[in-house]
């Protein structure tokens, strides 16, 4: 019933993954996300006069911690002795999107996918949360692994 699924018995019951067996190997993560926003609410971002203070300082410390706690918010995840968190921040060309990407590193006996994925999301969260008073249309797009390493299914990279 499992068809594959990590996650799930032979009866389709969630439990969580044995790794103990793993190669402990250094794995690396990285996940972005858009945050598309007014253009007179980007500007207000990127000069950094937000009522509520340093929105991306913020945002990254959100993200950085977020990625920490990935276990406590994703059920089944494992508890990973990260080595490394980075969250950055980019205005697109258009004038209206935040590129938010995050890379987490690890060694250890499973990947960082969903830390990575965990960090751009409250990233995002936050973002919009200091923001709001200005802006409630943002919107949140793209969220995605956009590439990893490590581990016994390798190299992997999201198409453009």
């Amino acid at each position: 019933m499992s068809a594959g699924l990590t996650h799930l018995n032979e009866r389709g019951e969630a439990r969580m993954v044995d790794v103990s067996d793993k190669a402990v190997t250094s794995r690396t993560a990285t996940a972005e996300a858009l945050v598309r926003m007014r253009p007179e609410t980007l500007a207000l971002l990127m000069e950094g006069g937000a009522p509520k203070g340093n929105v991306l300082a913020v945002a990254r410390i959100a993200g950085i911690m977020a990625a920490k706690r990935t276990p406590e918010l994703i059920p089944l995840c494992h508890a990973l002795p990260i080595s490394k968190v980075s969250v950055d921040f980019e205005p697109l060309p258009d004038g209206i999107t935040l590129r938010v990407a995050a890379q987490v590193k690890v060694t250890g006996q499973t990947g960082v996918e969903m830390e990575a994925l965990t960090a751009v999301t409250v990233a995002c969260l936050t973002v919009y949360d200091m923001l709001k008073a200005a802006d409630k249309t943002m919107r949140f797009d793209g969220v995605r692994l956009l590439e990893k390493t490590g581990g016994r299914s390798g190299h992997f990279r999201a198409s453009p």
